[in-house]
Order: C-alpha cells, then structure tokens, then sequence
C-alpha cells in the first residue's frame, strides 16, 4: 500500500473520530435534577460542569391557531387582548387605562466569525432575528369588552426601545442607549412635543433591553441594565454600566448605581408589603441544564449579587479571567431561585383592584420567556410566586398560564411581559406570536390593597446625648486581675 493511500486512509479515520467526537460533545447535558428542586427559597444546587459547547435545544416558534389560547390555572380564564403586532415586548397600563406596548427586537446583528454565524443561526430559529419595528402602539378597550379596539402608533423611529413609564404628563422611554422623557397627557394619541434625553446608557450588547420603573414617589427613576456577555467574556472594561440597575433622580438629574452583579435584570416592581424594589434576573450559561436558577430577589440600595464572579451567594465561577474586586466578600445571596435558564422577564406583584382571585392574590406574576439552552426546555410559561403575609416568598413557583410548548419541541408563543390592566385582569404579551393575552378569575371581585408593614422603631439600649450618657456600670470594662 502507497505512503499516499496510507495517509489518506488515517486522514479519514481521524476525520470520522472528530465527528464523532464532536458529535457527543454537541448533544449538550441533559438535566438530572428534578427541576422543581432546583426553584425556591433553597434550590439544590449541584456542582458545576463548564461546558466546551453550550447545550442548545431551541423551541421553533410555529404560532397559534385559530382560535388556540394557553391553558390557564384552575378558576382562571384566558383571551385575546389584542394580536396582529410585530414582536411585542414591554406593557405599560395608564392611569386611565390605556396600554401601551413597545413593539421591538435587539439593535444589534450578530458579530462576525463562527461563533457570530451560529448565534445568528440560534436566534433566528427562535423567531428573535429581524428588523426592529421601533415603536410604541396605544391599544384601548372603549367598551370594556376585554379586547382592544382600538390601536394607534403612539411614538414611532424609535431605536430598540423597550422601557416604559409615565408620572406628572411625562412618558419616560428607554431605547437600548438612552432614557428619553416625552411630554403626554393622558388620553392624548400623541406626544405634546420633543422629547428630552434624561440619560445615556451602554448601548446594545448581549442583553439589550432597559427596563423602567418608577418610585411610587415620582421622583426617582430605576433602569435595569444587563450585560454584554456571559461571564465578561470580552473583559470588564467592555461591562462598563452594566449587569446593574440605575437610579436617576427626576429633580436633580443625578444618577447613581442603586445595585450591582446583576447579569441581566430584567422585569422590576415595588414589593407591596416592604416597600422595597425587586427584580427579575437571568443567570450564566454554559454550566449544564441544572445551573445556574435564574432569580426573583429585591434590591436594596447598594445591593451586590457577585457577577461575574460569583452566583447564589459564595459560589465562585472559576471560569472568570478578571480578578475579583474587595466587594467580593459582601455578596447578596438572591430571594428566590426559579430555575436554570427559563429567561425571567417581566414581573408584577399583586395589587389593589386585581381580579386573579383570592388564590392569587398574594406575590408576584412572572413572565418565563423559555430556554435556549437547557435539555428538557425550562420556561416558556408565566408563573406565580407566593408570599407571606412580611412579603417573602414562599413555596414553588405555580403555572398559571401554559401550552406555550408543545409536545414536538416547538412553541407556539414565549411569554415576555405581564402588567396589569386598568380593570384588573393581567396582560402578558407574547412576542413571537404577536399576541397579549388577558387572564382573569371570572366573577372576581378586585382585591384589596396589601398592607405596607411598618413598626416603631426599637429605642437604642445606650445612647450618648451632649455630655450626659445612658450607660450603666455593667456596660464598663471590666478589670481582671491575674492570680
């Protein structure tokens, strides 16, 4: 046999050992704990596997038929509130019961090389690829009939605008770059004049989306900033601004960071009973289809929760080039886990004139966008979270709203934001199908507002006042003698 024919024929082997080899890297990690435990207060966090090639298992959007809506929770019921939009994203509810919704995709193309090609490939199977529509549609239901009948552009040549919220005749808008204020009375089907910018933000990136949301004071504003990659794989630098949320105050223009290590938060609401902010958040990739839960915590002001560097409190990403920073040591350990890679986005709490019924009538609604990324899929329904009447969190998260994914690894919808309709019923819209849908418990009367806990003060044990002091003589050192 010729040197030639040899060479060929080793060129061949090793060419089928590669494929084959590759072959069984590509299938991804197939969960192996029960993804219930992997939800709540205390998941079960097993050890992590960095994965060379991430797990992909993309649920292709293929629509709703005729007639279709997600199966809803026992004693709830479900309708189309509008559809026909082009990739709805973000809802906000007026005071007098308009809503708006931000029709939108990224800014961004996929970068170049192999790995720009595959992303592009991923997200265009997941129905996320195409030009942003850029604008803002009003709908209202004039006949409170349960469905909008009517539907404008309220604002349009917008640039990837996600972020809503109105307070005193403004209407606050986040594109991906920036937060723009535009003067708008309520009812009016168009802004009153030019719209000034409130602040800059890091443009773009892997997590594109700046989401808003107001002080029940109305004079501070919160923008949820994401990352640009998984664990700064591009080097902090690139993270400047982001994985936080800002606050900006609305009198001064000042803006400070109000909460860091945040991957990419992302839906964001006032907890009732504390009077706290909150967010949901999306974790790392690339550790196999158990880790890492995405979460729903608060954020109290300086709040740090490690990323890159650490996640659910003291577990270090050895995968991390950076060094950590001294902060390292005074990470928050999140509330509440909802499981590995099922793209929490929007939330709402419970609130005053709801119609859920008495079931759900005590936390918080999250829309799951779904996985990408996870053997089985995770997500792609919205869920209720329970709290306690101190506003913690409790139990399992509780489906209200499914049939998003179908038995054939297809899906017919992803669940991406909820909020609450004038006449109390939850909006949750559904961007690759262009629906919002409209859930209700029929016959239910609105709730009642939840309580704000509150409590004196406990005085001091000892205190100093001027020259004169409560101290007693046991609270003096005392001198021990040796013996």
């Amino acid at each position: 046999m010729s040197i030639l024919k040899k060479l060929g024929i080793a060129l061949l082997v090793l060419i089928l050992v590669l494929a084959i080899a590759f072959f069984f890297i590509s299938r991804g990690d197939t969960a192996d704990v029960p993804f219930n435990e992997v939800t709540g207060a205390d998941p079960t966090l097993q050890d992590p596997d960095a994965e060379t090639f991430p797990t992909v298992a993309i649920a292709e959007p293929v629509g709703w038929q005729e007639g279709e809506v997600p199966a809803a929770a026992d004693g709830l019921e479900v309708q189309r509130f509008a559809e026909g939009l082009e990739h709805p994203r973000t809802l906000y509810t007026l005071p007098n019961g308009d809503v708006l919704v931000s029709l939108t995709r990224s800014p961004n193309k996929a970068g170049g090389g192999i790995m720009g090609w595959i992303a592009n490939r991923l997200m265009s199977k997941a129905g996320a690829t195409g030009e942003s529509p850029n604008q803002v549609v009003l709908l209202r239901d004039t006949n409170g009939d349960g469905t909008a009948d009517t539907r404008l552009v309220l604002i349009d040549g917008l640039d990837s605008p996600s972020g809503l919220a109105w307070g005193d005749g403004t209407l606050y808008l986040a594109n991906h770059d920036e937060v723009l204020a535009f003067p708008y009375e309520l009812g009016a089907d168009s802004p009153s004049g030019e719209p000034r910018k409130v602040t800059d933000l890091a443009a773009g990136g892997g997590h594109w989306m700046r989401n808003l949301e107001l002080h029940p004071d109305g004079n501070r504003l919160y923008i949820a900033v994401g990352s640009d990659t998984n664990i700064g794989d591009k080097g902090m630098e690139a993270e400047e601004g982001r994985a936080l949320i800002w606050e900006v105050n609305l009198e001064t223009g000042q803006r400070r960071q109000f909460a860091g290590g945040l991957r990419n938060p992302n839906g964001l609401d006032f907890n009732p009973w504390s009077g706290e902010l909150w967010t949901t958040v999306n974790e790392r990739d690339m550790l196999g289809s158990d880790l890492v839960p995405d979460y729903l915590t608060n954020v109290p002001v300086g709040a740090q929760y490690g990323w890159p560097w650490v996640y659910w409190g003291d577990i270090y990403d050895r995968r991390v080039d950076a060094p950590p920073p001294a902060y390292i040591s005074y990470v928050r350990k999140p509330e509440y886990a909802l499981g590995p890679h099922v793209a929490a986005l929007g939330l709402v709490f419970s609130k005053e004139g709801a119609t859920m019924g008495e079931a759900f009538s005590s936390g918080a609604f999250i829309a799951q966008h779904g996985s990408w990324n996870r053997k089985p899929p995770s997500g792609y329904d919205v869920v209720y979270v329970a709290f306690d009447e101190r506003g913690n969190p409790q139990g399992k998260p509780v489906p209200i709203l499914t049939g998003f994914l179908k038995d054939d690894g297809t899906t017919r919808g992803r669940p991406t934001w909820v909020e609450w309709a004038g006449d109390g019923s939850l909006l949750v819209s559904d961007d690759t199908a262009g629906i919002i849908w409209r859930v209700t418990a029929p016959g239910a009367e609105g709730q009642g507002a939840i309580e704000q806990i509150s409590g004196n003060r406990l005085p001091p044990q000892r205190e100093l006042r001027g020259q004169n002091a409560t101290f007693g003589e046991d609270d003096y050192a005392r001198e021990v003698t040796a013996e």
